[in-house]
C-alpha cells in the first residue's frame, strides 16, 4: 500500500474548488432574475415540480489531462487533451466537453444519464479531478452514471484501473486516521489473455489509485478481504431508480476482465443478469428504459464483444416490455426505429435504441451503407437507422411523460473543419405500458 499526499490531494482540491466556483457562479446567475427590482429564486436543480421530468443523456466526454504521461511512471504521450489527433486541437477538446456541460446546465434537467467513457484514457481518479470534474462536476449530484471501457481496460497506451478511479470519484474513497489517502496498485486488468478484448496488446505501467468506498452514486463496489487493498476489489456498478412515472436501469457491460468474462454463465455477468431479471419482475412502472456503454447495434460499424454480450440485456428488456435503450461508445448521435432483440423492426413491442456518445471526445463517422464492414447489416443495422450525425458534439434531452417520451437532441459544437451548421433531432412516442409477469 502507498500513500499519496501530493498529486491526488492537489487534484482533488483543485477540482473541488473549480467545481464549487463553476456551480456557484452558475447558481448566482440563475438566481439573479429581477422582476420590478425584486430578485426571485430559480428552483432548479432542487425542485422541478409541475412538469414531466427531463433526463439529460450523453456519454464519451472528457479528454485525458496531459501531465499523466510525464509524471505517471512511463505512460506514453498519446491522445491527451494537449496532444489530440488531427483535425482536433488542444483547445477543441476542452471546448467540446465544456460546450456539452453548458448545454446540460441550460437544459436544467432532473437527472443526467451518463453512458460511459466519462474520462479518458482509462478513468484514473486524478484524471477525473483534472478534466471531467472541471466541467461536469458542477452538477455532479445529478449524475446517474454507467461505466465504459475507458474506465476499466488498457486504452491508448495507458494502464487500465479496473473501475477504481470511477468508483472513487462517485462513491468516495477510504482515508487513513491522519487524513492521508491510502491507495493500491491495481493489477493490470488486461493481461495478455484479454489483450484483444481490451484493445491493448500487453502490459503497461500501473498507477496507484484510491480505494473506493463500497456503496454510493455509482452502485456497489465489492471490497476484497483486505478492504480493497492490493487491487482485490471487484466492481458491480449496476442499479435502478425511478424518475416520474419511469423506471430507469443503469447497467455495467464491462465484462471482459471480470470473473467469468463475457459469458452469460460467468459468475460476474450471471449475477448481473439475475439482478436485472429480478428488478424487471418487480417493476410496476408504465415506462422503462435501460442504459449501458457499448451498443449491440453500432452506427459506427464498431461492434465489440461487450456489445454482443449486451444482447442478453436486450432479451430480458424485450421480454419485460421495456421502451428505450441508451448507449454510448460510438462518438456520434444515432436513433434507431423500435427493434426486437435480434435487431429487426418491431413497431408494436420493439425497443428504440439511442446512441449518444457525443459528450466531448473525438468524434466518429456514421457508417450509412450496408455494404460496409465484414458483418454489415448485423453490426450497425443501417436499414433501421432513422437519424444520425458524426459531425457534432451534443446532448439529448429526454422528457419522461407519464405514458410516453419526447426526445430532443441538439448540437452544441461542430467538428473542427466540418461544414458550418447545426443538427437537431426531435420526436415523441408512446410507452408499451407496464409489464406483469
Amino acid at each position: 500500500m502507498t500513500t499519496i499526499r501530493g498529486k491526488f490531494r492537489t487534484a482533488m482540491l483543485m477540482g473541488a474548488a473549480v467545481s464549487v466556483l463553476a456551480f456557484a457562479s452558475g447558481a448566482n446567475a440563475q438566481n439573479q432574475n429581477f422582476n420590478n427590482g425584486q430578485s426571485s429564486n430559480n428552483t432548479w436543480p432542487h425542485a422541478t415540480t409541475g412538469r414531466s421530468p427531463v433526463l439529460a443523456v450523453v456519454g464519451d466526454i472528457a479528454c485525458q489531462p496531459d501531465d499523466d504521461f510525464v509524471t505517471g511512471g512511463g505512460e506514453a504521450a498519446h491522445e491527451t487533451c494537449e496532444t489530440p489527433k488531427a483535425p482536433y486541437t488542444p483547445t477543441s477538446l476542452w471546448q467540446s466537453q465544456e460546450a456539452t456541460a453548458n448545454q446540460i446546465e441550460a437544459m436544467k434537467p432532473d437527472a443526467v444519464a451518463l453512458l460511459g467513457d466519462l474520462q479518458y484514457q482509462v478513468g484514473q481518479y486524478q484524471d477525473f479531478k483534472q478534466s471531467f470534474d472541471l466541467t461536469y462536476g458542477a452538477f455532479k449530484f445529478l449524475h446517474r452514471p454507467a461505466p465504459g471501457n475507458h474506465e476499466f481496460y488498457d486504452e491508448h497506451s495507458a494502464t487500465g484501473v479496473a473501475g477504481y478511479g470511477y468508483f472513487s470519484y462517485y462513491n468516495g474513497f477510504q482515508t487513513n486516521p491522519d487524513g492521508s489517502i491510502p491507495t493500491t496498485i491495481v493489477p493490470d486488468p488486461c493481461p495478455m489473455a484479454n489483450a484483444a478484448a481490451c484493445n491493448f496488446p500487453g502490459l503497461t505501467t500501473p498507477n496507484p489509485q484510491p480505494i473506493p468506498r463500497a456503496d454510493g452514486q455509482a452502485g456497489h463496489f465489492v471490497l476484497g478481504p483486505n478492504g480493497g487493498q492490493n487491487g482485490t476489489g471487484v466492481a458491480e456498478g449496476w442499479y435502478s431508480y425511478n424518475l416520474g412515472a419511469w423506471h430507469l436501469i443503469s447497467l455495467n457491460i464491462e465484462c471482459s476482465t471480470q470473473p467469468g468474462g463475457c459469458s452469460d454463465n460467468g459468475a460476474w455477468l450471471g449475477a448481473e443478469l439475475a439482478w436485472l431479471k429480478k428488478d424487471l419482475e418487480e417493476n410496476r412502472s408504465g415506462c422503462t428504459l435501460a442504459y449501458w456503454h457499448q451498443p449491440s447495434y453500432s452506427p459506427a460499424d464498431s461492434l465489440t464483444p461487450e456489445g454482443t454480450t449486451a444482447l442478453a440485456f436486450w432479451k430480458l428488456l424485450y421480454e419485460f416490455d421495456a421502451d428505450l435503450i441508451l448507449n454510448g461508445h460510438d462518438h456520434l448521435y444515432a436513433r434507431y426505429r423500435p427493434l426486437d432483440a435480434s435487431g429487426k423492426s418491431d413497431p408494436r413491442k420493439g425497443i428504440r435504441e439511442f446512441v449518444v456518445g457525443s459528450g466531448g471526445e473525438t468524434l466518429d463517422t456514421v457508417v450509412a451503407s450496408t455494404a460496409a464492414g465484414s458483418d454489415a447489416g448485423a453490426i450497425f443495422n443501417a436499414a433501421n437507422l432513422e437519424a444520425s450525425t458524426g459531425n457534432f458534439w451534443g446532448v439529448m434531452a429526454l422528457t419522461l411523460d407519464p405514458n410516453g417520451y419526447r426526445w430532443d437532441y441538439e448540437s452544441a459544437l461542430e467538428l473542427p473543419g466540418a461544414p458550418a451548421g447545426t443538427f437537431s433531432d426531435k420526436g415523441a412516442a408512446a410507452c408499451h405500458g407496464p409489464s406483469y409477469h
